[in-house]
């Protein structure tokens, strides 16, 4: 298949991810190249260029203040006509649009190929406009359970596709690096609350280490700078191999998303690891773990997620693993993107028979 694949603008589509989304696009691009297909993939500058790139402008960013929104607003709004120009020009067999721009989807009917939608957030505006607007004439595919019904007020109950994870690339480790401590992984901004994590590690009476991008400055600033101290160690944005090294030696994970977390890929990482997992009941999350591989708290409560460590340190780590094998397998989910773009592909190609009466009208 020729397929095209939309990124999102805001990051680079390569090491080291800013979120999941990223490495979400990036491990589909490589699969997808891997399994024969001519991928192009329209992304950001500073993108891997090996993926079939095609680099559309600069990472975008995110807003802080009201002026800065306008000019990201005005710049992925170019870009994306930009890129669904040569979309429209470049005899694709599948668009896979992974942008959480109405742009791409607006102009869908203009391509000339069939068009599906991965839905990785919860439904925000003005994406929703574009969603709307294809309600009932493009396929939509959740990353989870939950997601989906979040959506259902917007469309049809869009298909399951759930996200996977490189088994490989985070690896199992049976024997954590001792002394015993605590990691949390992710954007280091309020909705993700690394903050709460911090003080849930201290009232286990647990070291922590976080690594993650600074992605909001005032927030770092004010919530967990003062919160630094012998015993939380920042350890920087880290490579994807340093990454699952440093989540395999820790002895639990906290995860702390103060939002309905639409996937929950530090989970899936730190399970094939062999690191149980601690963390608020959000979202996805409670689809993700059960008592064999992690301990639930409530929502937003420090003291609950403390208690989840001292549960869940315990938890035998070979389970932890068999739950990653289980659920999140990156194969069987390019596996089924395959399968959704070949169905796509036979639906849009006109029948014998309508061929048959379009020749004779």
């Amino acid at each position: 298949m020729k397929i095209a694949i939309i990124a999102h603008l805001k990051f680079p589509i390569a090491q080291p991810f800013s979120g999941g989304l990223e490495m979400h696009t990036h491990f589909l691009a490589s699969a997808l190249r891997a399994r024969g297909h001519s991928v192009t993939l329209y992304a950001s500058e500073g993108s891997q260029a090996d993926l079939g790139l095609v680099p559309v402008c600069p990472p975008t960013g995110t807003a802080f203040d009201a002026a800065s929104a306008v000019a990201i607003d005005r710049l992925e709004g170019q870009a994306y006509e930009t890129i669904m120009d040569a979309v429209a020009r470049g005899g694709f067999d599948i668009v896979h649009n992974n942008s959480l721009h109405p742009l791409p989807l607006l102009r869908a009917p203009e391509i000339g190929a069939p068009m599906v939608t991965a839905l990785h957030t919860p439904p925000f505006e003005p994406f929703c406009e574009g969603v709307r607007a294809r309600a009932y004439d493009m396929t939509f595919a959740a990353v989870s359970d939950s997601l989906a019904a979040e959506w259902c007020d917007v469309i049809p109950r869009p298909l399951l596709i759930g996200n996977g994870i490189d088994l490989d690339a985070f690896a199992f480790n049976p024997r954590p690096k001792d002394p015993p401590h605590a990691i949390w992984t992710g954007r280091l901004v309020p909705e993700k609350g690394p903050h709460l994590a911090i003080d849930a590690a201290r009232s286990a009476g647990l070291p922590l280490v976080f690594a993650g991008p600074r992605s909001d400055p005032a927030y770092w600033d004010s919530m967990i700078a003062p919160r630094l101290g012998p015993d939380v160690t920042y350890l920087g944005h880290l490579s994807h191999a340093d990454l699952a090294r440093r989540v395999g030696e820790a002895h639990v994970t906290l995860c702390s998303p103060r939002w309905e977390e639409p996937f929950g890929l530090v989970v899936a990482e730190s399970l094939a690891c062999g690191t149980p997992v601690a963390a608020f009941g959000r979202g996805a999350i409670p689809d993700i773990l059960d008592g064999s591989c992690g301990v639930l708290a409530k929502a937003d409560d420090v003291a609950d997620l403390g208690r989840a460590v001292a549960e869940a340190i315990g938890l035998e780590r070979q389970a932890c693993r068999r739950r990653a094998e289980q659920l999140f397998d990156a194969n069987i989910m390019t596996d089924r993107y395959e399968a959704l773009y070949a169905e796509e592909i036979r639906l849009a190609a006109p029948s014998p028979l309508r061929a048959h009466l379009l020749d004779e009208a």
